[in-house]
């Protein structure tokens, strides 16, 4: 199957993200999952086949999963009758949704010691100004989860931050409820993934406000935003083997991109393998078999 990397439909563009192309309904939002990847920010010509399906199939089993912690703006898969004719482009990776305000933060929840958090950890002890014990090894896992919050760049690259810039971007009320609904959030979704033989490292949340009511958003617990490792080859100090993007980052890595764009042509093994991760994350969390 070919990637699809864009949507052109007869409907007011209302955004067109990273990998989501977003348009307006009016009172609500259609958002079709395209097959384009993402690395370091940047986005590359070629796109994963059937990412997009899983990104979308996925995220609504997390919403469903975790309905009962919070509400979601997923309104269903029906699209509007105009678009008849774009059913086969759009079936198993659009969404209608609600029309939510964004709020401006990404809420990280970190259960494992990995990527930019290890990074900050060998420079400081502490990952967003919270300090860890010492001595702890690449792929550890936490005493607890921590709640390490970034920057949502709409260029360039989010950056972590403290619990303080939360506070100021959305009031102390909001902050702490972001913080606590995102560990509560990812211990649910952790325990889960651990039945089904996945560890789940860490996540990022999206919330929006509808109305004065806080609800999650975007996509949730995907391999895009989300470190997946298979529990039966964890080993700490070392990077894992993963069921998520990571394995495009480390190629990009052994080639020495430095991550600026034009992003470099990826082999087709790369590709390949990526959409069967995909794909593998969808079938080990689900229990269901992907329908291509």
């Amino acid at each position: 199957m070919n990637a699809i990397t864009e949507t052109k439909l007869p409907l007011p563009l209302f955004r067109r993200g990273k990998v989501r192309d977003t348009y307006d309904l009016g009172a609500s939002l259609l958002m079709v999952a395209t097959d384009r990847l993402s690395a370091f920010d940047v986005v590359f010509a070629q796109g994963i086949p059937y990412k997009g399906t899983v990104l979308t199939q996925l995220s609504l089993f997390w919403f469903d999963y975790l309905k009962d912690i919070i509400e979601n703006h997923v309104l269903g898969e029906k699209i509007p009758a105009s678009l008849k004719n774009y059913a086969p482009l759009l079936a198993g990776r659009s969404l209608v949704v609600k029309k939510a305000k964004p709020l401006p933060v990404e809420c990280v929840v970190r259960g494992y010691l990995s990527g930019s958090g290890w990074k900050d950890y060998k420079q400081s002890g502490k990952i967003c100004g919270i300090s860890l014990p010492k001595g702890l090894r690449e792929s550890e896992k936490l005493p607890e989860p921590i709640f390490t919050p970034s920057t949502k760049a709409e260029i360039g690259h989010d950056e972590n931050v403290g619990f303080e810039y939360v506070v100021k971007k959305v009031g102390e009320k909001t902050a702490n409820q972001l913080q606590d609904l995102s560990i509560k959030l990812y211990k649910k979704a952790a325990a889960h993934a651990e039945k089904c033989g996945i560890i789940l490292a860490d996540t990022k949340f999206e919330f929006g406000i509808l109305g004065n009511k806080l609800i999650l958003i975007d996509e949730v617990l995907t391999p895009d935003s989300s470190r997946f490792w298979p529990a039966d080859k964890y080993s700490p100090g070392r990077p894992q083997p993963s069921f998520d993007k990571q394995y495009v980052r480390d190629y990009l890595a052994g080639i020495g991109w430095n991550k600026k764009p034009p992003a470099p042509t990826l082999p087709k093994k790369i590709i390949d393998g990526t959409s069967k991760k995909y794909i593998a994350a969808y079938e080990k969390i689900t229990g269901k078999k992907f329908e291509r």
